[in-house]
């Protein structure tokens, strides 16, 4: 008879090695090119806890087309490991065909010709099937949102988070916790946490003024489900203030904490918890160096960098699970809980394919509700693109290509800066851009362009210390997005020398003569975190250069040239 300690190490094994993920079958039936609903819904049921995790919606409610990163590059430890695997190197890892369904969810070769044959993905009514689905094989399966939740989209920023609210609450989810949505406001965040209907978590939100814990954000909570007391843990993006603007919530303060989130864990384990889930916006790797520092957490459902890996990453007994971004993807996790330990894990990362799964009516109704006042507006069509227009990479994006053109268009500069986020759907070629689409990359209550001058030696520390919060090696010192986009400069980046000393070759593209460190160029940028930045918001400034041009044709930006990838 196997023992107890056995099959947690046979079990947790099997996991690590072999997925128990249901991705195979997934990649097999992918192959076959007949993916159907009941295709992407099956589950071999298994223990008796189970957990539904969404992150990062950033406020996208209907299907959109998103196109996974060429390049995401790791540095020190995490060279080369998940999630800093992309295209055809990810694909061999798990096992994927080329070509098939789960080529075009999980990666960005052929992209546009694997999206005319697949389609959009996400929408938060197809969500919703997938979730009611999930509630009916497990009745009390625990629903957590990772935040990212209530930013990103026209209708978002129009109503001030209030639709994303009102469709999230009609999923009835148990728990969240939080990054932009403190970009609206700490009293309109207060306001709406108020009235959530489930629990507003964040161990590490504390009081600035006392170094206490916030009051509103409660550090965890119990649940029980399948026989088992769970405890949830929430950690909040713990950056805020660097990567956002301090002055929008000046009351709070964040960080990782780990000795508190150890404290929390060892309080809830000493308050009977037999499963500890931490629901966190850290990013991936921050999240595997907190597993080596935290002891006693059983899983990480992990948020803020996007990824989605069809398998949980094991780092000592914590198993890291990552649902991807923009309601592409649903986690379902189940878990064998027993005599107080977790025995072992099955986990699917189950994609959105929006004309697979069929959209949950009473979501979609009330989705349409929200949006039907700015219907006119949403639709109007302001150009087209010849170009495969997306976001996602370390370095640059055709979307933010396309951003970078129209501030040194509409705004006169020598050079333009758009920030490394991360969020954005992505536009097919011959396609209209729509304004909905517009808003969609560049919505946030910061969006101000600035118009400055600055010396060819303060570009180069704006370069040097963004590099350094992508790619210092220890992930605690990584605190913000991807690289910042620059437009009519082109640079080379060495990602693995110290700060200061990565970025090299700076060259204005227009004259192709070296930036002088003592010249001034006239730089145009959005997103400043200072307070009192004055100018034409971002989606204005966009609009009017896509008007002008009628059809975007970009060509290739090779003006980054990468060493040490």
């Amino acid at each position: 008879m196997i023992s107890r300690r056995d099959f947690l190490q046979v079990s947790m094994a099997a996991s690590a090695l072999y997925g128990t993920s249901g991705f195979g079958n997934w990649a097999k039936l992918a192959a076959q090119q007949a993916l159907t609903q009941d295709d992407l819904l099956k589950f071999d049921t298994f223990g008796n806890v189970s957990l539904i995790h969404i992150t990062d919606i950033h406020a996208q409610l209907k299907p959109i087309y998103f196109r996974e990163p060429e390049i995401n590059l790791g540095v020190g430890a995490a060279n080369g490991q998940m999630p800093h695997v992309t295209g055809a190197d990810f694909r061999k890892a798990y096992g994927i065909d080329d070509g098939s369904p789960s080529a075009y969810a999980l990666t960005y070769n052929d992209f546009t010709s694997l999206a005319g044959a697949y389609g959009k993905v996400g929408g938060m009514d197809r969500v919703a099937t997938v979730v009611n689905a999930i509630r009916a094989d497990r009745p009390d399966a625990l629903l957590l949102d990772g935040g990212d939740t209530w930013h990103g989209s026209y209708t978002c920023h129009h109503t001030e988070g209030q639709d994303v609210v009102n469709v999230m609450n009609a999923l009835k989810p148990d728990a969240m916790t939080f990054h932009w949505e403190f970009t609206l406001g700490s009293e309109r965040v207060n306001e709406i946490v108020e009235g959530l209907p489930f629990a507003a978590l964040g161990q590490n939100i504390f009081d600035a003024e006392w170094d206490e814990p916030a009051e509103l954000f409660k550090p965890y909570k119990f649940f029980e489900r399948g026989g088992v007391k769970v405890a949830v843990i929430g950690q909040a993006f713990p950056y805020m203030p660097i990567a956002n603007p301090r002055w929008m919530f000046p009351e709070y303060s964040f960080g990782i904490r780990d000795e508190n989130m150890q404290e929390m864990v060892d309080e809830v384990r000493a308050a009977g918890a037999e499963l500890v889930v931490c629901l966190s916006h850290n990013g991936f790797d921050v999240d595997k160096k907190m597993a080596t520092r935290v002891t006693g957490i059983d899983v990480i459902l992990s948020g803020h960098t996007h990824d989605a890996l069809p398998e949980p990453v094991q780092v000592e007994q914590t198993f890291i699970i990552a649902s991807g971004s923009n309601s592409k993807f649903v986690s379902r996790i189940d878990l064998d809980v027993r005599d107080g330990k977790m025995m072992g894990i099955r986990h699917k990362l189950i994609p959105i394919f929006a004309d697979v799964i069929t959209p949950d009516a009473t979501i979609t109704k009330l989705i349409d509700d929200q949006r039907a006042p700015y219907k006119a507006e949403l639709e109007e069509v302001i150009g087209h693109t010849d170009s495969l227009l997306y976001r996602r990479g370390n370095f640059n994006g055709s979307w933010d290509d396309l951003i970078c053109d129209a501030l040194i268009n509409e705004r006169e500069a020598d050079i333009a800066m758009s920030p490394g986020v991360r969020w954005g759907p992505s536009i097919l070629p011959g396609q209209a851009i729509t304004r909905e689409d517009i808003w969609n990359v560049t919505s946030m209550s910061y969006g101000e362009v600035y118009r400055t001058e600055m010396t060819g030696e303060f570009i180069h520390t704006i370069l040097e210390d963004v590099g350094d919060n992508l790619f210092n090696p220890d992930p605690y010192y990584q605190q913000g997005g991807d690289m910042v986009r620059i437009g009519g400069m082109g640079y080379r980046i060495d990602i693995n020398k110290p700060q200061g000393e990565r970025i090299t070759d700076m060259t204005l593209l227009k004259t192709g003569e070296k930036i002088d460190p003592a010249k001034t160029y006239v730089v145009a940028g959005w997103a400043s975190v200072n307070e009192g930045t004055e100018g034409p918001q971002i989606w204005d400034v966009v609009e009017s250069h896509i008007k002008k041009q009628g059809t975007i044709k970009l060509d290739p930006n090779n003006s980054v040239q990468v060493v040490g990838a």
